[in-house]
């Protein structure tokens, strides 16, 4: 639990979501490959691959079909724009805009890391370069006095709220080194916390869906790995995947790819293996809420320490059909994991994953699982403890056995 509460706390953006992972995986003997150069793979080898800075996949080469247990590297937030700093003779304020569908209002009054990337040019080159502030800003809200309604509505305006940077007239240029251009996020810094009579729940930013992430990297990393398995760590999901390293993107195909011509395989023979393999998408559930029970479905309903849920949408929001369903529930009930069923109320519009938006562009039998989780997109979420390490469990699980895809059968070994 603490190498999660570390993830979580210091994985403010998408890029340093990808750093952390990074670096993770270096400590478990992980090769780090280049897109724009040839690869050597060698049987029972562990590599990873960043695009963007802000996106990773990684995988343990092996013979066969793919088992591919994705999750994102984003969470709602405040990205700042060009320019951002907006000063008159009393303050500096920074200049964001939405990113993702946030909680809004849980984000005020709350510390705010500005975290991301900045491009700063040195001898004659441009160079990324993540960027994580050593202060914190607040979105200071207005006082109930001067608001009298606000307990009864409370609808900022995300133009004119802004988080407070400094006293008068402050250069924020200055302080990122007059960078060239920036990808920068004003995120919630809030530290980890348990709750609970018997400290039972972890509170922190950003579970949805880091909790995904880590679990898939620490299953490839330390687990007991049969065949190729790939750890797909992909950002922008928070916005629809449509980014150079989103789901929306090549990036996942073009790595199974390589993949498949180091094995040998034609183009042919690189069908048949998509049509064999496995998505897991992993992203978390909206839990049963204690003081509205009225929100979820009466018969489909995760709730915090269920174990891990199975998506399923009849509008295709998620990707799990009967048969992943049943793949998935068989592999995890052998495990002895926890398994829940989980759909929304017909009568209340569905998020979206990752998994759908994948398919586009690599079709591979998939699944949808995540995790129950309490006020998803708050700048603090809420998990049960024994939850996530059911989803590690369920994700080793997966990678440790053997699915054999045919002609609508599978065996699982």
């Amino acid at each position: 639990m603490n190498g999660l509460k570390r993830f979580l706390s210091t994985s403010y953006s998408a890029f340093q979501t990808a750093e952390n992972a990074a670096r993770y995986l270096n400590e478990h003997g992980f090769l780090p490959l280049d897109e724009c150069e040839p690869w050597n793979l060698q049987e029972g080898g562990k590599y990873y691959v960043v695009r963007g800075g802000n996106s990773l996949i990684a995988f343990r080469y092996g013979a066969g079909s793919a088992k591919i247990a994705a999750a994102h590297t984003d969470s709602p937030c405040l990205k700042l724009k060009e320019n951002a700093a907006l000063a008159d003779k009393t303050y500096t304020r920074l200049n964001t805009e939405p990113y993702g569908g946030g909680l809004w209002y849980s984000f005020f009054d709350r510390p705010l890391k500005i975290a991301g990337r900045v491009v700063r040019e040195s001898v004659g080159k441009l160079l990324a370069e993540n960027y994580v502030s050593d202060f914190v800003c607040v979105l200071p809200s207005l006082a109930i006095h001067q608001q009298r309604d606000a307990n009864e509505k409370f609808a900022p305006n995300l133009q004119t709220e802004l988080p407070l940077y400094g006293l008068g007239e402050v250069d924020f240029a200055q302080k990122l080194q007059n960078a060239v251009s920036y990808d920068l996020f004003a995120a919630p810094a809030v530290e980890p916390f348990e709750s609970g009579a018997d400290g039972e729940f972890l509170s922190s930013p950003r579970l949805d869906d880091l909790t995904g992430v880590y679990a898939a990297l620490r299953a490839l990393a330390e687990g007991d790995c049969k065949g190729l398995c790939v750890a797909a760590c992909l950002c922008s999901e928070e916005i629809g995947s449509r980014t150079y390293g989103g789901a929306g993107s090549g990036f996942l195909r073009a790595v199974l790819r390589r993949v498949a011509a180091a094995q040998g395989k034609s183009g042919e023979e690189f069908a048949a293996m998509l049509a064999s393999s496995f998505l897991l998408s992993i992203d978390n559930a909206h839990s049963l809420h204690p003081n509205h029970p009225e929100k979820c479905d009466p018969t489909n309903r995760a709730a915090l320490g269920g174990g891990v849920a199975v998506k399923t949408h009849a509008g295709g929001a998620y990707t799990t059909d009967a048969f992943t369903f049943a793949i998935v529930k068989t592999a995890f009930e052998r495990a002895g994991v926890k398994v829940q069923s989980f759909c929304n109320r017909s009568d209340m519009a569905s998020g979206s994953t990752l998994g759908a938006i994948s398919l586009t562009q690599a079709s591979i039998p998939s699944a949808d699982i995540g995790i129950a989780q309490l006020a998803m997109h708050s700048a603090v979420e809420t998990i049960a403890k024994s939850d996530y390490f059911e989803l590690e469990k369920a994700v080793l699980a997966y990678f440790g056995c053997e699915i054999g895809l045919k002609a609508g059968t599978a065996t699982i070994k």
